[in-house]
């Protein structure tokens, strides 16, 4: 599903932003803002060098702005490529690179967390963390330091961390969970939860210990649904008589910074005290699709995905929305491979990310067909919910 090249813009002369700027006394400014609304994002951007009055509508007018971002509603995504790990991207879904933020990757042990904001965070798992406004190219490096109260129960020597990074809608402030994991479950290990104010001002310099759930998670399964992380329990206690069901989620809120009630998986719900068929890691996963939570209950006999919404965390309701043969891509690949559901468009289709091939696939569900999108091999990914017309501070590509 490659799509060909899209063309660059000319650049800008002094001979056009002369004509431009004849030329926008005489068109009234209600001609001028339809013109410039049919523009992409990345034309606008360029064109804003051409005269003082073009700039100020695409720059600092708010409501051209909230009508551009309806008339061109993306979607995007932000990606760190293989062949350029220094690098984070803003990319489109036909694999266009809308603009490159130099050197904010931080090198080759980093990955993009598997977001839905508008901000991005890059880590790493021997506690490297920097969270990246792609808008500004700004970058803010995290402290490693942990928070006093862990000063004497965390080896710094060799950590090893998960982070998850969300936004309050109540206050509007991005907050950074941590967790440092400690030997393991059958070892006596631990695991310490920590939590940092990204945008919270001069108060908020340091991170601040939190009690952990009393369960030990699974860290790769962690996901972010309006300012929540969901997490599944931990596959050692599989086997141990605990009444610990694989699909078992525990959520941490970062407006409160606490644990909120556990969660039973939509396959233990259906059950009943019917015993649950055994999952090995990897079967299910977590996402966040449409603002909503997802269990994704991957089968191999069929090839199949099931994904199941999370309709109400209360009553703790699920519904399967979707059921998905995954025969005719999975079937060409060599080895065992798990679909990342990533998005869920407007129009019904399913973009799914495949890590260890580095590709993006969309699916059409009702015909279970699969299409590549024709982007460079990613390292990881993630979706940029950030205006459009921000991507204009920076370098353009």
């Amino acid at each position: 599903m490659a799509s060909p090249p899209r063309p660059r813009s000319p650049p800008v002369t002094r001979a056009m932003r002369a004509r431009a700027a004849a030329s926008s006394e005489r068109i009234p400014p209600d001609v001028l803002f339809d013109v410039l609304l049919r523009l992409p994002a990345r034309d606008l951007c360029r064109l804003r060098a051409v005269c003082r009055s073009w700039r100020a509508l695409t720059s600092g007018d708010p409501l051209f702005a909230e009508a551009h971002a309806a008339a061109h509603p993306g979607p995007l995504f932000l990606a760190k490529f293989r062949d350029d790990k220094s690098s984070v991207y803003v990319v489109d879904l036909s694999g266009n690179a809308l603009k490159r933020v130099a050197g904010a990757g931080g090198g080759p042990y980093h990955h993009l967390l598997c977001t839905s904001l508008n901000l991005a965070c890059v880590a790493t798992d021997w506690n490297r963390c920097r969270v990246l406004d792609p808008a500004t190219g700004a970058v803010r490096v995290l402290p490693q330091s942990p928070a006093e109260e862990h000063a004497n129960r965390v080896n710094l020597r060799n950590p090893y961390t998960f982070f998850a990074l969300g936004r309050v809608a109540a206050t509007g402030k991005h907050k950074v969970l941590r967790m440092f994991n400690r030997l393991g479950f059958h070892n006596g290990g631990h695991q310490v939860f920590e939590v940092f104010t990204v945008n919270g001002g001069d108060g908020d310099v340091q991170w601040r210990g939190r009690q952990g759930p009393g369960l030990f998670i699974d860290e790769c399964s962690g996901v972010v649904v309006d300012g929540v992380v969901y997490f599944l329990t931990s596959r050692v206690y599989e086997g141990v008589r605990c009444g610990i069901r694989p699909d078992y989620i525990v959520s941490f809120d970062l407006g409160t910074e606490e644990w909120r009630s556990d969660l039973r998986g939509p396959i233990s719900s259906n059950a009943g005290d019917r015993k649950v068929p055994h999952y090995t890691r990897g079967d299910l996963s977590l996402a966040e699709l449409k603002g909503s939570l997802v269990l994704a209950d991957h089968r191999e006999q069929p090839m199949s995905m099931d994904l199941w919404f999370l309709s109400d965390f209360g009553n703790g309701l699920w519904a399967k929305e979707y059921h998905i043969q995954t025969h005719s891509i999975i079937s060409r690949l060599v080895g065992e491979y798990r679909l990342k559901p990533l998005l869920l468009l407007d129009d019904g289709r399913l973009v799914f990310y495949l890590a260890v091939k580095g590709l993006l696939l969309v699916c059409e569900p009702g015909t279970n067909t699969f299409a590549e999108v024709g982007i460079r091999c990613l390292d990881s990914v993630g979706v940029y919910t950030g205006n459009l017309l921000s991507l204009g501070e920076g370098d353009m590509v």
